[in-house]
This record gives C-alpha cells, structure tokens and sequence, in this order.
C-alpha cells in the first residue's frame, strides 16, 4: 500500500510537474474563473479532510500529492482536458460520419469504416464472435484515447493522457467491465474459479497470483499509457527549447509523425490489452456450443 501511495505522489508530481513545464491553456484559467471558486469550496469542505486523515496514516499531506490548494487550480487541466477530449470525440464522429451513403461514401465515412472495420475485426480475432457485444465499449476506448492522446499536438490544448489521473480512471475502467463482463455471464463463483486455473492441486498457488495480477492491470493500463504521453511530450518541450525561438517552430513539424505514431500505437495496445482480458472471462453462448456439437455428430453419423 505504501508503495502504490509513493507511486501515485511520483505520478501526481510528475502531472504538476508538467503543468508548470507547459503554460496552462488559456481555457484552464478561463474555467478555474468561473467555477474555481465552487470547486474549491466543495474541495475543502467534502474531500480535502478525508483525504487529510487518509494521508495523515503515511506521515504525508493532500498538499504533498495533488500540489497545493487553491481556486485558481481547483478544477486540474487535465480534468478540464478530458472533458473536451469527450466532446471533440463526439464531434469527430459526427464530422467524419456526415451524410451516410452506400453509394457514394465520403472520404470521412470511409476513414470512420477503416476504423470500425479494423476494430471488429481484432475483437472477433481475439474474442471470437460472441465479442461484437463488447464493440460499443471497446471502440469509444479506441476513440477517446486517440482523441486525447492527439490533443497535445494542436494548439491551446494538452493530452490528458499524459496524467496518471485520467490514465488510471481508464484502466480502472476496463478493470470493472472486464470482471463485470465475467460475472455476469459465468456467475461469481465460476468467475473466481477460472482464476484457480485447470489443475486443482495448484489451485491454492495459482490463485492468489492471479488475483493479484489482475489487480496489477488496471495500474500497468494507466501507466504504459501515461508513460510514454508525458515522455513524448516532455522531449519535444525540451528539444524545442534548445535554441529558442527557432526551434519553437521547426522542432514540433519534425516531431509531429512520432507523436502521431505514439498515439495511435498506445491507442492500440490499450484496446488490444482489453480484449485480451475479455476473452479470458468471455465464453461463446452455450446454444452456439451445442449446435456446433450436434453439426460434428451429424457429421460423425452421416461419415459412418
């Protein structure tokens, strides 16, 4: 526990850290503005003691792990960040969806194809085809994240992926629908069971390393993904500043096809990461089962 909590502090410096290294896009402060004062009041009346005495069991203080208190920096950037990124994504749907046509398809609703295609397709690859049930949720991770992920390359914003705040609510996320998915469908006891594996006599090792294994993902998802947002971002500041102003505006076009290939790439290893752990909990209907048996019977008699 005292490890996750030093972990967490390194993670909400490094957040702070990045805010001071960046200066905070004009949008930040216009929101802390208006609702500065109401999230700080809420703040320090509702969450700022609980988290006190949390804190107060590890010699430690609010002030030390999410910075210090105040209404100009009540409502955080990333927050403030994310909940753009979940309106840009809607629009950019919306945008390359435009008018749909079976004849002639635009440039837009072929690239949101492309996109939908290749995500179908992963998920019957991995889940098999029970898994298109789990489309929905699977692609507005893929869409979110890459929307976030791109942010930081435009103007007035920030990726909100590179904070472990928004990295971790995600991989909490898939952690909650993926065990979710397996309780519902196999029932509690048949879902901690799997985590025993095949072989009975080791059940009582294999156990407690799954169990906490599977509570090590939802950390691993968040930090692979803020790792490698908050270090693309961090070497472009600091190879743009090597010899200012030029490389102001000449390092980041250089620049801009590496952030692009990290974002789509953290983008498809955090979807892919979800589906694996989906088909470890997800199983095909049994009818489906039964009907492929009495195919191979029928078979089996009619070769007889």
């Amino acid at each position: 526990m005292f490890f996750l909590l030093q972990h967490a502090e390194a993670g909400k410096a490094a957040e702070h850290a990045g805010e001071q290294a960046h200066h905070v896009p004009i949008l930040v402060k216009l929101v802390n503005q208006y609702f500065g004062e109401w999230a700080y009041n809420f703040e320090m009346r509702y969450t700022y003691p609980a988290w006190k005495k949390f804190f107060a069991y590890f010699g430690s203080t609010p002030e030390a792990a999410f910075g210090p208190y105040t209404p100009e920096n009540a409502i955080p950037w990333y927050t403030v960040m994310f909940v753009v990124a979940c309106i840009l994504s809607v629009f950019v749907i919306l945008i390359l969806k435009g008018k749909l046509s079976e004849d002639e398809p635009g440039s837009g609703q072929q690239t949101l194809e492309l996109g939908v295609l290749f995500v179908r397709d992963l998920i019957a690859d991995i889940i098999g085809p029970q898994g298109a049930r789990y489309f929905p949720v699977i692609m507005t991770f893929a869409v979110l994240i890459l929307i976030s992920n791109l942010m930081g390359m435009f103007p007035l914003f920030m990726s909100p992926t590179a904070a472990t705040s928004v990295t971790f609510a995600l991989g909490i996320s898939s952690f909650i629908y993926y065990n979710y998915i397996g309780i519902s469908e196999n029932g509690i006891l048949s879902h901690l069971k799997h985590l025993a594996g095949p072989i009975w006599w080791i059940s009582f090792l294999i156990f407690p390393i799954e169990v906490i294994s599977n509570f090590i993902r939802p950390f691993s998802l968040g930090i692979r993904l803020f790792g490698n947002l908050f270090a693309d971002e961090k070497v472009a500041d600091t190879i743009a500043h090597l010899a200012p102003p030029y490389t102001y505006f000449v390092v980041p076009i250089f620049l801009m096809p590496l952030g692009l290939f990290v974002a789509l790439v953290q983008t498809f290893v955090f979807i892919l990461l979800s589906q694996l752990y989906l088909s470890e909990v997800s199983h095909a209907p049994h009818d489906e089962h039964d009907h492929e048996h009495e195919e191979a019977h029928d078979g089996a008699l009619a070769a007889a």
